[in-house]
C-alpha cells in the first residue's frame, strides 16, 4: 500500500509510520520541519529493510497554501495513493488556550479549519479515484468538559465532519476512518498527569493500522476508551 502521513515523524504519528513500513507498506512523510522529515525518512528505511524507499515533503497545517504542492509532491514520488493519514494537530492546555486568544484562534483555526482543508484536497486529489483517509480526532470532542473546552471544541467539528464524509462518500470508493485517542503518552502530553488507561504510542498504531486494514470507520485507542467516554456521555 502507498501510504502519505501528515504528522509521522512525532508521537502517535511516527508509531504508525514505522509500523506501516515495516510490514512494506510505501510511506511518504510531510511535515513543517525538513530536518526531522529527513531522519525519519531514513529511520523507516533502515526499519523496513527490504529497499522500500521513504520520501518525504514539507507541509504545514499553519500554511494552507502548503498542502497542494505537498500532495503532488507525495503522488509524484509514488504514484497511486492508497491511504492518507493525518495525525498532526496542535495542543494547548484550557488555561493556557484561554489566557491567549491568538493561540486558542491558532489551535481551533489549525485543528478545524485547515485540517478539513487538507482532507478536502486530498480527497478531490490524490484520493479521487478512491482510498483510504485515516483522520485523528479525539475522545475530547465526544462532549463538551472543563478541562478540554476549546480543544474539544476543534475535535468535535473535525469528528462531525469525518463522520458525514464517510456516510457521503464510502459508497463511491473514499473509507474514512476517525481515530479517537484516550490520553496517549506523547511528547504533546509531556507534564501531563496520566489518567487510568493512559496509552502508548506503539499500541495506538497497531490499532490504527488495523481500522485501516479492516476499512473500520471509527476506532477508540486505547480500547477502552470506548466505554470511559460511554460513560462520560451519559453523566448529568
Amino acid at each position: 500500500m502507498n501510504v502519505v502521513i501528515l504528522g509521522g515523524t512525532k508521537g502517535m504519528g511516527r508509531a504508525v509510520a514505522r509500523l506501516m513500513a515495516m510490514r512494506g507498506d510505501r510511506v511518504v512523510l510531510l511535515g513543517r520541519d525538513a530536518d526531522d522529515l529527513a531522519a525519519s525518512a531514513a529511520d523507516l528505511v533502515a526499519r523496513a529493510g527490504k529497499g522500500n524507499p521513504a520520501d518525504f515533503a514539507t507541509c504545514d497545517l499553519e500554511r494552507p497554501e502548503s498542502f497542494a504542492p505537498a500532495l503532488t509532491a507525495a503522488a509524484a514520488a509514488m504514484g497511486r495513493v492508497h491511504c492518507v493519514v493525518v495525525t498532526a494537530a496542535m495542543f494547548g492546555t484550557q488555561d493556557a488556550l484561554e489566557a491567549d486568544t491568538d493561540l486558542a484562534r491558532r489551535l481551533l483555526t489549525v485543528n478545524l479549519a485547515n485540517t478539513i482543508a487538507f482532507c478536502e484536497l486530498a480527497r478531490k486529489g490524490v484520493l479521487a479515484e478512491g482510498g483510504t483517509l485515516c483522520v485523528f480526532s479525539s475522545v475530547a470532542g465526544d462532549r463538551g468538559r472543563k478541562p478540554v473546552g476549546l480543544y474539544g471544541a476543534s475535535k468535535a467539528g473535525l469528528s462531525h465532519y469525518l463522520d458525514a464524509l464517510d456516510h457521503k462518500y464510502r459508497a463511491s470508493g473514499l473509507v474514512t476512518v476517525c481515530v479517537k485517542p484516550g490520553f496517549v503518552k506523547t511528547g504533546m502530553t509531556a507534564g501531563l498527569k496520566p489518567p487510568p488507561f493512559a496509552g502508548e504510542p506503539d499500541g495506538v498504531a497497531a490499532d490504527v493500522v488495523r481500522a485501516i486494514d479492516r476499512g473500520t470507520p471509527l476506532v477508540y485507542t486505547p480500547f477502552m476508551w470506548r466505554w470511559v467516554m460511554l460513560v462520560i456521555r451519559h453523566l448529568p
